[in-house]
């Protein structure tokens, strides 16, 4: 397995088959995207009410969201990287309001199972540098999404 994932559910609601999906999805986005052997990522389910304080709070946008992540690999302007050869890679932490995922579940008309996975593996991407805030970089990083739904058989 290439990444050492650890999950927290702070919803209290999901069975073991919702972090089963993460899990395999997570493993096969490392594989796709050729993530170093180790590398370590958090994942926690949380309220729309933890996800909308987390947004507020870190974003400054006081609204619930889907998905929000926290690459520790991205650099601010005096950070200084540490490196080491027998280091993790750490990419960060996935938040995820199960909430949200359940009503654009209904919204969109397709499983909360794809939701869930399309939340993991978007929010995933993030933490490996992939962005959409321009038409070319969405038109990327929404096709790595759909390349790895469809492989693992999440198809829309």
């Amino acid at each position: 397995m290439a990444l050492v994932v650890d999950f927290l559910d702070e919803t209290n609601e999901l069975d073991e088959g919702a972090e089963k999906l993460s899990e395999e999805l997570l493993q096969l986005a490392a594989a796709k995207e050729l993530v170093p052997d180790g590398s370590e990522v958090s994942v926690t389910f949380v309220t729309n009410d933890r996800i909308q304080e987390i947004n507020r709070d870190y974003r400054e946008k006081d609204a619930p969201t889907d998905v929000i992540s926290f690459a520790l690999e991205e650099m601010g302007e005096e950070e200084v990287a540490i490196t080491g050869a027998d280091s993790p890679r750490i990419l960060g932490d996935i938040i995820i309001s199960i909430d949200r995922a359940k009503e654009q579940a209904e919204e969109y008309g397709h499983s909360f199972e794809r939701e869930l996975g399309f939340l993991t593996v978007h929010g995933f991407l993030h933490l490996l540098g992939y962005d959409h805030m321009n038409e070319q970089d969405e038109k990327e990083m929404f096709g790595r999404q759909k390349d790895i739904l469809d492989a693992y058989g999440l198809e829309r």
